[in-house]
C-alpha cells in the first residue's frame, strides 16, 4: 500500500509552481500526500490523479480525448490503482490505456533531469450517481509519441483527436487545460 512518504509527496515537494493559485493547490496536495496513507484513494473527497498531454513534436500536434461524462475534450489520465504512488507511472499507464500508444515517453522539461509535472491543479468533479461532488488533485505531465497514427480510443464515446496547437486551444473549455496546452506549446516551441 502507498504511504504518505511515497513518490507523490516527493514529486509535490519538488514541484515549482508558476503562480500563487497553483502553489496553493500544490500545498493542499502536498499536505494530503503527507497525511493520508493512500492519497490516491477515490473514497477521499480530495484525491490525487495523474494525467498527461500527449504531443507529436514533428507534426506539432496535441492529442485530446473526448470525456463523455463531462462532455468536453480533455487530456488523458485518471486514477491510480491500489498500491500505485508514482504519478508519472500512473500518467503513463492511463495514457497508454486510453490511447493504445505503446511508445509513449515522458518529456523532461529540463534535459538530463527526471521528468516532472508541468502543472499541478485541483479541479472540481460534479456528482454522478452514488458518487458525490469531489475534487481531483491532478499532477499533469507531457508525453510524446513517434507513432500518432496508432492512437486508438479505448472505448466508444472516448474519441481521440489530433489537433494543432491553436485548434486544441479552441476546443478545450477549461482555463486550467488551456494553460496546460500553453505550457506544452512553450516546452515544444509550438
Amino acid at each position: 500500500m502507498a504511504t504518505g512518504s511515497g513518490s507523490s509527496a516527493r514529486v509535490l515537494s519538488r514541484y515549482e509552481s508558476r503562480h500563487a493559485p497553483e502553489n496553493a493547490d500544490r500545498l493542499r496536495l502536498l499536505e494530503l500526500a503527507r497525511v493520508e496513507p493512500d492519497p490516491w484513494s477515490r473514497s477521499l473527497p480530495l484525491h490525487l490523479t495523474a494525467s498527461a498531454l500527449v504531443v507529436h513534436p514533428p507534426s506539432a500536434r496535441i492529442l485530446l480525448r473526448w470525456h463523455d461524462r463531462l462532455g468536453q475534450w480533455m487530456q488523458v489520465g485518471g486514477h491510480g490503482d491500489p498500491g500505485e504512488d508514482d504519478p508519472l507511472l500512473i500518467a503513463l499507464r492511463e495514457a497508454e490505456e486510453e490511447t493504445g500508444l505503446a511508445d509513449l515517453r515522458p518529456h523532461a522539461t529540463v534535459p538530463g533531469h527526471q521528468p516532472q509535472p508541468v502543472q499541478v491543479v485541483v479541479v472540481p468533479v460534479p456528482a454522478r450517481g452514488d458518487e458525490p461532488d469531489h475534487e481531483h488533485g491532478d499532477l499533469r505531465y507531457l508525453l510524446v509519441t513517434s507513432r500518432p497514427e496508432l492512437a486508438q480510443p479505448e472505448s466508444p464515446g472516448a474519441d481521440l483527436r489530433w489537433l494543432s496547437f491553436d485548434d486544441s486551444l479552441q476546443e478545450v473549455t477549461s482555463a486550467n487545460l488551456r494553460e496546460l496546452i500553453v505550457r506544452a506549446g512553450t516546452a515544444f516551441g509550438l
